[in-house]
């Protein structure tokens, strides 16, 4: 049976990836809204080893435009704290990550070279793609 190890990256668009242990690929690299990455990790529930969210709670550098990144960081944190209450109440195996400069925000042409996925990404999803990327 495959495992698989999914990558949040929370926000208003919702990084999403799905990274098979087995094959040690990315299955799904993608952006959606917050309730349709909550069903998506349901319909994996059965195969999931452990979901890891990147946490904007735990964030300790902001770089340039701290003022505004940290405005905006108040509902990205807000949605860390739904993927907590989601995650604790069904059961699902977990971890908060914290940010980490110089594995969020890569560019498409590294994250393709890296991973070898060419299909279209977003920021959001690359940065949750690399929550799992060999993990």
């Amino acid at each position: 049976m495959c495992k698989i190890i999914i990558g949040i990256d929370p926000g208003v668009n919702t990084g999403v990836a799905i990274y098979n242990k087995s094959t040690k690929q990315l299955e799904e690299v993608r952006t959606c809204l917050l309730h349709e990455a909550f069903e998506l990790v349901i319909s994996y529930r059965s195969l999931i080893t452990m979901v890891r969210v990147e946490d904007a709670r735990q964030r300790k550098w902001f770089g340039a435009r701290a003022e505004a990144k940290q405005q905006g960081a108040g509902s990205v944190k807000r949605d860390c704290g739904a993927w907590e209450d989601f995650l604790v109440a069904k059961e699902i195996p977990h971890e908060f990550i914290a940010p980490v400069k110089g594995t969020t925000k890569v560019t498409a042409a590294y994250f393709a070279k890296l991973t070898g996925w060419i299909k279209k990404t977003s920021n959001h999803a690359r940065d949750a793609a690399m929550l799992v990327w060999g993990f």
